[in-house]
């Protein structure tokens, strides 16, 4: 038995490597030979057809020997110019299957899409409202603390006459009830944007 390591590297030769520089070259002919680029595209869906298979297969008979090297040699065999095994395999199993249940894959994958994109708005929407919400209360909390003044330290001056200190205790009242009108304007419009 090869080991692990040195089969998976020659997976990657063997089965991706060398037949995707195949298929760069005749794409990029001059004029590209239709068959060619029909048997590379077989090819490439019954390698996708493999790797769909692989984790089922390395669970499943994954313990058989020489398991991997059956792998190996399936690719090689897929794509080698004497067996050209793409052809057979993809006439004889994969388009007949498919063919068959075209109709009921494409309405499958059709919701599949819808599905998705109903559920990619309503999370992209849910995640707008949150962070509309937390901005929000960011921002209550920062016009709350931009209203709060210091307190003034008590005062050691000689006393004031009662009209001075009656005018100075209503400007602050004054001010007290400004800013909580203001709190509350922010906090109501904060409330009917978060709904």
């Amino acid at each position: 038995m090869l080991g692990y390591m040195l089969n998976r590297i020659l997976v990657l030769l063997l089965a991706y490597l060398y037949p995707a520089y195949e298929c760069f070259k005749n794409i990029e002919k001059n004029k590209p030979d239709v068959d060619q680029l029909r048997f590379w595209c077989q090819y490439w869906i019954l390698i996708a057809l493999m790797t769909v298979w692989d984790p089922f297969g390395d669970a499943f008979v994954g313990w058989l020997p020489m398991y991997s090297e059956a792998k190996l040699v399936l690719c090689v065999y897929l794509w080698h110019p004497k067996t050209m095994g793409t052809k057979s395999i993809y006439q004889s199993f994969v388009k007949p299957y498919v063919s068959k249940h075209e109709a009921e894959i494409d309405r499958t994958l059709m919701e599949l899409k819808t599905r998705a994109g109903d559920s990619a708005t309503l999370y992209c929407s849910r995640v707008l409202v949150y962070g509309q919400t937390r901005a929000f209360e960011i921002l209550q909390m920062i016009m709350a603390q931009a209203y709060q003044r210091p307190q003034a330290p008590p005062a050691t001056a000689a006393p004031q006459d009662s009209t001075q200190t009656a005018a100075a205790s209503a400007a602050r009242s004054s001010a007290v009830n400004t800013d909580d009108a203001a709190r509350n304007r922010l906090k109501k419009t904060g409330a009917t944007l978060a709904q």
